[in-house]
């Protein structure tokens, strides 16, 4: 039988076109270029449905609500289709994905994240490639997660993390190695990490959680940031050196205002600036006040997993005990 795709359209580059001032997403360009790619209605290929978003974004203007709608998308059409293709702008991508890693639970089919750096309708657009090959892997159904699809690399969503602005090559997963590599044909590579599934598919609708990210720099005066400590905010990833260390000569300011928030019932998850390598509290006296306070280790998650983490165990409501154990578990082969 053949199998059937689902392409969700949010919007992004992929289906840009010149506006007044600058590119602009476009509701008639993407399923205009879609019919003129050959490759994607010859046999053997997947019948594909488009549902496309209204208004389409640019993906710097994605958050929670679009976060929910794609993954309410999916869940309303599970059983419909045998895999998802989501075309989403490059800016927030890895935030996306890393969202619908944790709100789409024992998943069984593939679900693409993939785009552009050039629109459809301009020359060279890498966009072409893209979509073939994402709607290939989410046909052939042998990633059953979230995933992201560039230049010729399938990676694991919540492992990723966008490197480049201007280069095809616009993602790359620091910490885990890649899902499979897509040349002439596609291999699969069995990485593993994924906790064994335990239960019916199940999608989980984010909260607007109050977070954040505070990222340390030479010379940070914290008390900048003192007045968003407040009882209100549920949970901050702190940005550190190396593997988890903040300045020591600012410790005296730093520390008492972390642990105010702490007290406050603030969870601070502690992960670093450095692209790859893990966070371990107390490695360095200058990470151990951080531990001594309460602040969990994020290990190797990025900042967008240990993010959207947070809002996802906020959103089902667990008690803060709970949410501070399973910041430091695998729910989604986030951590190594």
């Amino acid at each position: 039988m053949r199998k059937k795709i689902c392409i969700i359209y949010t919007g992004g580059t992929i289906g840009m076109v010149p506006g007044e001032n600058g590119y602009v997403p476009s509701k008639s360009r993407l399923e205009d270029s879609l019919t003129g790619i050959g490759d994607l209605f010859k046999p053997g290929m997947p019948a594909l449905e488009v549902i496309q978003f209204d208004p389409l974004l640019d993906s710097s203007n994605v958050s929670v609500p679009e976060w929910n709608k794609i993954g309410k998308t999916i869940a309303d059409n599970y059983e419909k289709y045998d895999g998802f293709v989501v075309l989403h702008g490059t800016d927030t991508m890895s935030y996306s994905a890393s969202a619908l890693s944790f709100m789409l639970e024992n998943l069984e089919k593939p679900v693409v994240f993939t785009g552009a750096q050039i629109p459809l309708c301009e020359i060279r657009s890498d966009g072409y490639s893209n979509i073939v090959s994402s709607v290939v892997i989410a046909s052939e159904g042998n990633v059953k997660e979230v995933c992201i699809y560039f230049d010729g690399k399938l990676i694991r969503g919540c492992r990723s993390t966008k490197i480049s602005s201007d280069r095809f090559a616009a993602f790359a997963s620091p910490n885990f190695g890649l899902l499979a590599d897509v040349g002439i044909t596609v291999e699969y590579h069995d990485r593993g990490g994924l906790p064994k599934k335990n239960g019916d598919f199940k999608y989980t609708a984010f909260e607007e959680v109050p977070v954040g990210i505070i990222k340390m720099f030479p010379g940070i005066q914290i008390r900048l940031f003192e007045s968003i400590m407040t009882k209100q905010l549920k949970g901050v990833v702190l940005e550190t050196f190396g593997a988890g260390n903040i300045p020591s000569g600012s410790a005296g300011e730093i520390i008492p205002i972390i642990e105010k928030a702490y007290e406050n019932g603030t969870l601070i998850v502690v992960c670093s600036q450095c692209i790859q390598g893990t966070v371990t509290l107390g490695t360095y006296e200058t990470s151990k006040s951080l531990m001594d306070i309460g602040a969990v280790t994020g290990n190797d998650m990025t900042t967008e997993a240990a993010l959207t983490k947070l809002i996802y165990l906020f959103s089902c409501h667990y008690p803060i005990d709970r949410i501070r154990k399973l910041m430091t578990e695998n729910l989604r082969g986030e951590i190594g």
